[in-house]
């Protein structure tokens, strides 16, 4: 029995952690409402297409709860995406991208978003392709200018 615990405390402490590794988190020293405002800027000086942005505090607030700051960037380029989704059509499960700012319970602002090549692990082909070392590098780039 106590073999089977420990396997089970291993197996689920692992995947946790697999799962905190798939998220690309980077501090900024700006609000979030100013974090925000830059990174859909930088989406739109990028040729990107911001397709929604999503307040999650203001959510709360209108069913009488509150959160932190919250909010998600929905966004994409179908010069990026349309590869990845040639490759398995699958892929745009995933697709478009989407980049979180929210404030910690510190008071920290951050700037969050999924690694595409763990988002695609499921599929190999896309996994290996070039595109996804671009979306990679187009959220770098894109968070980066965002916090900064």
């Amino acid at each position: 029995m106590r073999k089977l615990m420990l396997a089970t405390i291993l197996t689920f402490g692992g995947a946790l952690s697999a799962m905190a590794d798939d998220i690309i988190k980077v501090n900024t020293d700006k609000s979030v409402q100013d974090a925000m405002d830059a990174l859909e800027a930088a989406v739109g000086n990028a040729g990107a297409t911001v397709f929604a942005r999503v307040d999650h505090a203001a959510g709360a607030e209108k069913v009488g709860m509150t959160i932190p700051a919250n909010q998600v960037l929905i966004f994409g380029n179908p010069a990026l995406g349309t590869p990845a989704m040639q490759i398995d059509p699958r892929a745009g499960l995933f697709l478009p991208l989407k980049v979180q700012v929210y404030e910690d319970a510190d008071g920290l602002a951050w700037l969050a978003y999924e690694d595409p090549k763990e988002t695609m692990d499921e599929f190999d082909d896309v996994e290996k392709s070039p595109v996804i070392e671009k979306m990679r590098g187009a959220l770098a780039k894109l968070t980066a200018a965002a916090a900064g």
